[in-house]
């Protein structure tokens, strides 16, 4: 099984290198699937969202949910980056690259890996909205609940 790679940062990714890399001299693999996450603006109200995390602990679960993945599905490959900080509409958020010999399981695993970054990975979301007003932490969705249920 091969080992993810699984970085938490402030910096902005390259998901064409990020695949590029994954692939590298690789003959096995026939399928890669690429997820990034991008802050919306939502219709103009929102100035930034503001990510907070636990350092080592973050990284630390990501990799575990990332072997579950790896362990589930036949992948010659997993790459999880999660951003932390101030990010502005527009700007990456997360990415998540599987890949495998065959299609299907390099979709479901980055599905899966999706709907659990979505629910239960241990980051914090605040909005910051363009208004200027105080901001809120975001609350879990009930049905991003609902797609991660069906793993």
């Amino acid at each position: 099984m091969p080992d993810p790679l699984i970085r938490v940062q402030a910096e902005p990714f390259d998901a064409a290198a990020e695949s590029r890399r994954i692939t590298a001299g690789r003959t096995d693999i026939g399928a890669v699937v690429t997820f990034t996450g991008l802050c919306r603006s939502e219709e103009g109200s929102l100035a930034a969202l503001e990510l907070e995390h636990y350092p080592g602990m973050a990284e630390d679960e990501l990799a575990r949910v990332a072997r579950e993945a790896l362990a589930r599905w036949p992948l010659q490959g997993v790459t999880i980056i999660h951003r932390h900080g101030r990010i502005v509409p527009g700007e990456e958020i997360v990415l998540v690259v599987t890949a495998s010999a065959h299609r299907r399981a390099a979709f479901e695993s980055a599905d899966f890996l999706m709907d659990y970054l979505k629910t239960r990975a241990p980051f914090w979301k605040k909005e910051h909205p363009a208004s200027g007003a105080e901001g809120g932490w975001v609350a879990a969705k009930a049905d991003d609940d609902a797609a991660a249920g069906r793993w």
